[in-house]
This record gives C-alpha cells, sequence and structure tokens, in this order.
C-alpha cells in the first residue's frame, strides 16, 4: 500500500479507535503511527490495542509504528469538597503544601517541588492558563498570591509555572511502570513528556533499550533555551502545542514551532507537529479553514509527521480526520511552491562517505529522473540520511530488521519493506528493482537509484551507489 505523500500521519488511539474495524479503517485511510497516550487508558486497554495494530499490520503487508507517549509529571490542586469556587480579581488565594481542602481562600498542592521553586513576582497558572496568579509571599510550604486573571476552580486542576525549571524528574513512578509494560509489549517509540533540559533524555536513555527511539515532546519553555542540545540527544523531536502553548503567550506559539523545525531538520532528526490541528472535527465532520490552514503551514514548513490527538482518540469523526489531513497533506505537496520551500530548507550534507552518497543518490535521482531512491539499511541511519536530503522522488527503504522498518514508519518520505538482505551486487539490483515494481515506487523502463553498505549487513556503512533500469519479470536482468 504506497502513499502518495512524503509527510507522515500519527493517530492517537482512544474510545473512538478501540477496535479493529476502525483501527483497519484508519491505517487504510493514512495513519503511519498509531500513539498509545499512557495519560489515559490502562495497561489491559493499550495491550489490546497493541494486538489490533500488529494485527492490521500483520494484514496489510506494511510496518506500521507504535508510539507510547508517557505522561510525565502533572501538576494539580488539590480537591474543593464544597464544589467548584470562583474567583475575582485582585483577590488573596493561599496555596498550601499538602492536601489541605480547597475553598474560595486558598487550596492544597501535593507537590512541594512547586514551592522550592516559587518566588515573589512568580506567575501561577491554574487549569490550563485559565485562572492566572501572581506569587506575592512564598515560604518552603506556603505562598500567598494575588488573582489576575479571575475564574472558576474545580478539583484537580492542572498548574503551570511559566519561566520556572522544578527539580522534579521527567520520568515519575508511573511513567517507569508504563515504559515497563509498553517495552513489554514491543513498542517503537516512546515519547518523553516535561523534559525541561538535556539531562532528562540522558537520564531517559538508561531506562529506554537501544532498539526503541526517543522521541523528545517540548512543551516547556524553558527546554527552548537548550533546544540544539536536546535536539542533538533526541532520535526525534515533538513540537508539543498544547503545553507549550499554557506556558508561552499566544503570539510566540507559531514562531517557537518554526524554530524548532528548524533545529530538527538542521540535525536531520524527524520531527513532529502535535496538537489541535484539526481540533473542531472532534465534533463536526469536517475542519475550520484556518486548522486546513495550520496543517498545511506544518507541511510547508518541513515536518516529517503530522499529530492527531483527541480527534482520533475521542472524537465522532475519526476517520474523517484522518482522509482530511491526508487530502490537506497531498494537495501540499503538489503544489510548486512546497517544492521551493523544500529546497530553501536543503542542510549540507556531512563530511562522510554515507553522507556524500546520500547527497549524490538525491542529485543523480533528479538528474536522471528516476522513479525512486532504494536505500538498504540495518539500523536505519541511511534512511534517515536519504530522508534528510528532501528528494523528489520517493525512498523505498529495504531492511532487514522489523524493528528498523518500524520505527522508520514516522520519517518524511520513506516507504520501508521489510526483507532480507542483498548477498552481493548482483542479488542488490535485483531485489531493489523486483520490490520497486511490486510495490508500485517504479514502473517497467524506469530507473531507479540504489545505494547500500558493503560488506552488506554492515550497520552504517553506506558506499555505494547503482543506477537500474527495472525490467518486466520475463525480461530477464536488471541493468
Amino acid at each position: 500500500m504506497r502513499r502518495h505523500r512524503s509527510a507522515k500521519i500519527v493517530a492517537t488511539l482512544g474510545p473512538s479507535s478501540a477496535d479493529e474495524a476502525t483501527i483497519r479503517a484508519l491505517f487504510e485511510t493514512g495513519v503511519d503511527v498509531f500513539r498509545l497516550n499512557f495519560s489515559h487508558g490502562t495497561h489491559a486497554e493499550h495491550r489490546a490495542r497493541h494486538a489490533l495494530v500488529r494485527a492490521v499490520e500483520a494484514e496489510a503487508g506494511r510496518p506500521i509504528g507504535i508510539l507510547a507517549d508517557l505522561q510525565g509529571p502533572k501538576l494539580r490542586i488539590g480537591t474543593f469538597p464544597g464544589g467548584p469556587v470562583m474567583l475575582e480579581e485582585g483577590q488573596r488565594f493561599t496555596l498550601e503544601c499538602g492536601d489541605a481542602p480547597g475553598d474560595r481562600a486558598g487550596v492544597g498542592v501535593p507537590h512541594p517541588e512547586v514551592f522550592a521553586a516559587l518566588a515573589p513576582g512568580a506567575e501561577v497558572l491554574l487549569d490550563d492558563g485559565r485562572v492566572r496568579l501572581r506569587v506575592t509571599a512564598c515560604t518552603p510550604d506556603r505562598a500567598e498570591t494575588e488573582v489576575v486573571t479571575p475564574g472558576a476552580l474545580s478539583d484537580h486542576k492542572g498548574l503551570n509555572l511559566p519561566g520556572v525549571t522544578l527539580p522534579i524528574d521527567a520520568v515519575t513512578a508511573k511513567d517507569r511502570a508504563d515504559l515497563a509494560f509498553a517495552l513489554d509489549l514491543g513498542i517503537d517509540w516512546v515519547a518523553l513528556s516535561f523534559v525541561q533540559g538535556p539531562e532528562d533524555i540522558e537520564a531517559a536513555r538508561g531506562l529506554v533499550p537501544d532498539d526503541v527511539a526517543i522521541l523528545t515532546k517540548l512543551e516547556k519553555p524553558g527546554a527552548l533555551d537548550r533546544l540544539e542540545e536536546i535536539v542533538a540527544l533526541s532520535d526525534a523531536i515533538m513540537v508539543a502545542r498544547g503545553d507549550l502553548g499554557v506556558e508561552l503567550a499566544p503570539e510566540d506559539v507559531p514562531a517557537q514551532q518554526k524554530r524548532i523545525v528548524r533545529a530538527a531538520r538542521a540535525a536531520g532528526r524527524p520531527v513532529v507537529v502535535a496538537t489541535q490541528m484539526l481540533d473542531s472535527m472532534m465534533n463536526a465532520p469536517a475542519p475550520t479553514r484556518a486548522e486546513a490552514s495550520d496543517v498545511a503551514t506544518a507541511v510547508y514548513d518541513g515536518a516529517d509527521a503530522l499529530m492527531l490527538s483527541g480527534e482520533s482518540a475521542a472524537g465522532r469523526f475519526a476517520r474523517e480526520a484522518v482522509a482530511m489531513m491526508n487530502r490537506i497533506v497531498e494537495r501540499v505537496e503538489r503544489d510548486p511552491a512546497y517544492r521551493r520551500y523544500v529546497d530553501w530548507q536543503q542542510q549540507d550534507p556531512e563530511a562522510t562517505s554515507a553522507d556524500a552518497i546520500t547527497a549524490a543518490a538525491r542529485q543523480v535521482a533528479e538528474t536522471l529522473d528516476a522513479a525512486s531512491i532504494v536505500t538498504y539499511t540495518t539500523s536505519g541511519s541511511t534512511a534517515l540520511r536519504a530522508a534528510r536530503e528532501r528528494p523528489q522522488v520517493p525512498i523505498l527503504v529495504l531492511t532487514p530488521s522489523l524493528g528498523t522498518a518500524r520505527r522508520l514508519a514516522l520519517v518524511w518520505g520513506v516507504h520501508c519493506i521489510h526483507t532480507d538482505d542483498a548477498t552481493g551486487f548482483t542479488d542488490m539490483v535485483e531485489k531493489a528493482c523486483a520490490l520497486a515494481l511490486a510495490s508500485g515506487h517504479a514502473a517497467p523502463d524506469q530507473r531507479i537509484v540504489i545505494t547500500a553498505g558493503v560488506p552488506f549487513g554492515t550497520p552504517g556503512t553506506t558506499n555505494a551507489l547503482r543506477i537500474a533500469r527495472v525490467r518486466r519479470p520475463e525480461d530477464g536482468r536488471r541493468a
């Protein structure tokens, strides 16, 4: 099943997409990677959904990626036994460390780390910023605040501290349990939430095996101060605009989105743009024009993948949302201006033989009007290099590693086939031509450009480039 686009689609599974028929429909409509959101759902539910994705994968014969998204630390206020309270502008409101019952005068906050980080003048955002407080005085277990933005508060609303680095680990005890469970299932990607600095990624590396990739969610503005370091340590990046937009001013989010995408592209890391992309399709069969433009902008900017959250997990029109995103991406990539944007973003290859071969493959494919670039890879590094080049033709990746094929489902322009590695140059050409023809990535008499590493089966040794003309099986050996 060939996609007629390069940017990928990630869809979150949930109550609206929990049965095999729906998951199959979402995949057939355009989903490349399915997300299991561990902020919601039980382990039993995630296990069932994981099994259904693998069943659809086996039926379709195309590798599908599965992403386990860890919840991370969630800072929340306590409860209001008497029901919701309404805070007025200018009134005093006390935050007290612990589980003290809340009322109109104050509420407990069961996170000592919050009070360790507060100082007079700091802002406290409650309920995704709907209520805004300013700290006037504080101690290690108490903060006196003034209400700046009034509003209603109820049990367990979220708490954010913009501009404050909290002394808290990105991976909680719940995350460790969820991660162990997800690894046992056999997931391909793990997404880290609440990353504040590169140290959080380094700590997670000790928990994640080498055959599982780490996607870092950028949702804390403080992390943007060390963006290049974080990108360098990550296998992929997500622009998590929902949480990022709570602590950033709305007008700052678009510029930061573009900055993050540029940084990831420069480093050759896949980048995902997420949150509220087609939010109105939670309850409507068509998006707003602004949402369609938002999806298109992310594609023009060079994102590897776009993600649906509630739209596919809990919305009434999950399949329609995927179909709409697929249509928008295809339309953007047919726009002649899209190619100009892509070429403008082009990165210079590094001074390595692998980068030189990959850059040459792109140029040769465009010069000869080849149908596709066929890349042999074991670890996936060659495919990532090929995707970084953003060639005008599809990238057909042949790999003996099913795990690699599944991880690469997130990457721009890549179509993976799980197959045995080549045994020699003749087999390399024969296999590449046959699979390009069978998968629809080349037609008889078209040329393909092949890259591989010699000796075959050795990771990280891309050093060979070959041009071949595809023949019908009955026509004999390929040239």
